[in-house]
């Protein structure tokens, strides 16, 4: 079985979503700061293994053993993937591949990874002939000594002088990814979604549940000419989509040279995004579009993976349309462990609910 989805938008936005604990602390870095400092010390995670969604999984059943009930959700899946798909109308560039599998009336969607591997392949073949300055690797890094220079492991009346002062200093990592995990809607359907969220902004709430004032830290190139406007104004589409969907209430952009100096902090609040730049008259996305086209699409795919096997969620680079068809027609693949399946089954047969190996 195979069906196709054109690229078209429909319907509107309905929802709401769940504040998690973060474990960082945002403080402003300091303008002027050499983003390529501590490059050759980076501690870069390997991420040639396929991790699927075992992380998420896990999340979920601490949560589901805490409230001894199963969590109500239609699609779980990493905000990454979700974000391709809410982009769609507007960025084609790339294409992508997930894998997907119904369960307990639940789809669980996670990236190809064979697929992601090929592309990263391509991409540092492309790169051989690289005629810049910096290397990709090092573009790369400046995100993250951003986010470093921009982040306490407490809040600031806890941490040291010398902390604070020497932070520059700090050898950067991204392996530890801090994951928050919510509950949202769009449109019919109710998503699980992970996502990194990289720092606090104030304080973290001692009621459980209450909204966490979190943040979402990005860097970009400064803005000089049409050219470079028009760049940040695309990027400005996954900046507003990536904190919606995890209900991120501020972002940092921290706006670097093209020597990857620190030349300015700009905080923009994401709600008020989709109406800056619709007054500034962008043309290049629309957020009513997103949402739109990702509600008419999660509708459709609920109606289309109507059974379990793994199946594929494939769009082809420039094309108008996104492809779902059956890889496995028995069975999680590797979507799902073991060890959640079971835990399923354990759930349901506590809760009187019978077989909890139904797909």
């Amino acid at each position: 079985m195979a069906a196709s989805f054109k690229i078209q938008p429909v319907n509107r936005f309905g929802g709401e979503s769940e504040a998690v604990k973060r474990p960082k602390w945002y403080y402003p870095a300091e303008l002027g700061a050499d983003l390529s400092k501590g490059f050759e010390q980076f501690d870069k995670h390997d991420d040639s293994k396929d991790e699927h969604i075992d992380s998420l999984l896990k999340a979920i059943m601490a949560h589901e053993e805490e409230e001894g009930k199963k969590i109500d959700a239609n699609v779980v899946t990493w905000r990454g993937m979700m974000t391709k798909i809410m982009s769609a109308p507007f960025d084609d560039r790339d294409g992508f591949e997930m894998n997907a599998t119904l369960y307990q009336d639940c789809i669980f969607i996670e990236e190809n990874h064979a697929h992601k591997e090929t592309k990263k392949s391509e991409q540092q073949r492309t790169q051989q002939g690289w005629r810049q300055p910096f290397s990709p690797d090092v573009m790369t890094y400046w995100g993250y000594k951003f986010e470093t220079l921009s982040c306490l492991p407490r809040p600031w009346g806890e941490v040291s002088r010398d902390f604070i002062e020497h932070r520059d200093n700090e050898v950067v990592s991204n392996k530890a990814q801090y994951c928050s995990v919510v509950r949202t809607g769009i449109g019919k359907t109710t998503l699980c979604l992970g996502g990194e969220v990289d720092a606090i902004w104030d304080s973290k709430p001692m009621q459980k549940g209450a909204p966490i004032n979190w943040i979402e830290l990005k860097t970009s190139v400064e803005i000089r000419d049409d050219r470079s406007m028009q760049n940040f104004e695309r990027k400005l589409m996954k900046f507003w989509i990536q904190s919606f969907l995890l209900g991120v209430p501020k972002i940092i952009v921290g706006f670097r040279s093209q020597q990857g100096i620190l030349t300015k902090l700009e905080e923009i609040q994401t709600s008020q995004i989709p109406e800056t730049a619709a007054k500034r008259g962008v043309r290049s996305w629309n957020a009513n579009t997103c949402i739109n086209f990702a509600c008419a699409f999660l509708e459709w795919l609920r109606n289309t993976i109507d059974d379990e096997g793994v199946w594929r969620i494939k769009r082809e680079h420039r094309s108008g349309v996104i492809e779902v068809f059956k890889v496995e027609e028995v069975g999680h693949g590797m979507i799902l462990t073991d060890e959640f399946i079971n835990w399923r089954i354990k759930l349901s047969l506590n809760s009187g609910g019978g077989d909890g190996s139904s797909s």
